[in-house]
């Protein structure tokens, strides 16, 4: 079994992970030993700290063995192909393989050439499953029930695979979604609405990173001009329901999508409970996968 997608989960297994995960984040000695004797690869061919590292903790609390391939000092700089690299890491016997890549669909080509289960880390502007798990897991811890909430997601939405994940994921737990952002970044495909739409009563907001990386134009927009037009400001946030809170996948560009008061509310900001819980559900899908659970 692998993990590529969220629409690959059945809801018994939505559920499943989310419990286990609630158990990890309430209790750092649970799952000790859980996978002694195992090895996971991280494969992360962009640059990454909360998932990376939370993967490699998630490994290590479980008592397997983090082991992370250096991109930028392997053979992919001489050349070798995605599939050629998969290969020669399937060949050594992984327990399991975590992989971040830029291009969309890349989890889904490595778990056709190798006996592990695969964890998509994140592929390009497709999917990012653990994080919308981890932050279903934020939002059930704070809320509880999900059903009846909305939840507005703002920002870049058209290179978001934190966002694609959320908007599959969310609705299957009883949430709203609500998609808003700049126009050009929203997906044709996409009804978007007004910033304030968005996020007028709503009861989280979920602020994304402008990934400029990923654009064949920039901007233009001038120093505080994006945070002016469409980012979380205090002013803005007091649109939304009394007590909202306020999620960010990160990393976040403060004075951007985000002011910096706003990111750290203090009990509104949930942003570094998303990081907490990250390693708790990268445990439970390790778990899951490795021992088959």
């Amino acid at each position: 079994m692998h993990l590529l997608s969220i629409s690959a989960l059945s809801d018994d297994a939505i559920a499943a992970l989310l419990a286990r995960a609630r158990e990890f984040a309430a209790d750092r000695e649970a799952g000790r030993g859980r996978l002694a004797g195992r090895t996971v690869f991280n494969c992360f061919y962009e640059n990454s700290t909360r998932t990376a590292m939370s993967f490699a903790q998630a490994a290590a609390r479980l008592g397997a063995q983090a082991i992370t391939l250096s991109v930028e000092h392997s053979s992919v700089k001489k050349g070798e192909t995605l599939a050629d690299t998969a290969r020669t890491l399937g060949a050594m016997g992984p327990d399991a393989l975590v992989l971040r890549h830029r291009q969309n669909g890349a989890a889904e080509e490595v778990a056709a050439l190798v006996d592990c289960p695969v964890i998509n880390a994140g592929d390009g502007t497709n999917e990012h499953p653990t994080q919308a798990l981890l932050d279903a897991l934020t939002l059930t811890q704070h809320f509880g029930d999900l059903h009846g909430r909305k939840i507005a997601i703002i920002g870049d939405i058209r290179h978001s695979r934190v966002a694609r994940s959320n908007a599959a994921l969310l609705p299957r737990l009883g949430a709203e979604v609500r998609l808003a952002g700049p126009p050009s970044l929203i997906p044709e495909d996409v009804t978007a609405l007004s910033i304030d739409e968005a996020i007028a009563g709503a009861d989280a907001v979920m602020m994304l990173r402008v990934q400029r990386e990923r654009m064949d134009e920039d901007l233009g927009d001038a120093p505080g001009e994006y945070l002016t037009h469409y980012g979380l400001t205090a002013e803005r946030l007091a649109l939304a329901a009394p007590d909202a809170v306020v999620l960010h996948p990160g990393p976040m560009n403060r004075g951007v999508e985000i002011s910096d008061e706003v990111a750290d509310l203090p009990a509104r900001s949930l942003i570094l409970r998303q990081v907490a819980n990250g390693v708790a559900t990268r445990m439970a899908v390790l778990e899951m996968l490795v021992a088959g659970l």
